[in-house]
């Protein structure tokens, strides 16, 4: 099968690859381009492990093909730091101690992450829709959704 060339802005870097029509965002994010935060899981699109942000939304990259998103924006967690300083949600994980395993972390980090860029100001119950699709076996959750609330603008003050 013929290779596709596709351009990928990923965490503000331009990468350009020459992939396979049916490999996955997944694959192309995690063993090419060495990200590692990008975690395989389930890879039916069930337990969120592989989030990622693409043109603004939270998607499992297990159920896209690289192919389908050329020119297209990817942030991962690791373009959360910037300069060497964590992410004030990433700080906030860590002072919650919503971080056990951490094989779930990434992919709560962009799930949170793409709600707090739409709705800087989300209500406990829209905290927790946006990060349903994300199964995490360790902290019951209650760290996860205070963390994601303790940096939102009104708790912010």
């Amino acid at each position: 099968m013929d290779k596709i060339e596709v351009t990928l802005y990923v965490n503000n870097k331009k990468e350009t690859l020459q992939v396979d029509p049916t490999e996955r965002l997944l694959d192309t994010l995690r063993n090419r381009l060495k990200l590692t935060s990008v975690k395989e899981g389930c890879d039916v699109g069930e337990c969120g492990a592989c989030t990622v942000i693409l043109n603004g939304e939270a998607v499992h990259s297990c159920l896209v093909l690289t192919a389908q998103v050329d020119g297209y924006e990817i942030f991962t967690t690791e373009g959360l730091e910037v300069n060497g300083k964590l992410d004030p949600l990433q700080q906030s994980f860590i002072d919650h101690q919503a971080v056990q395993c951490g094989f779930c972390t990434p992919g709560m980090l962009m799930s949170a992450k793409a709600l707090l860029n739409k709705n800087p100001n989300p209500s406990r119950e829209e905290i927790k829709t946006a990060i349903e699709g994300n199964l995490c076996r360790c902290t019951g959750y209650q760290q996860i959704v205070e963390a994601i609330e303790s940096v939102t603008q009104d708790k912010k003050g």
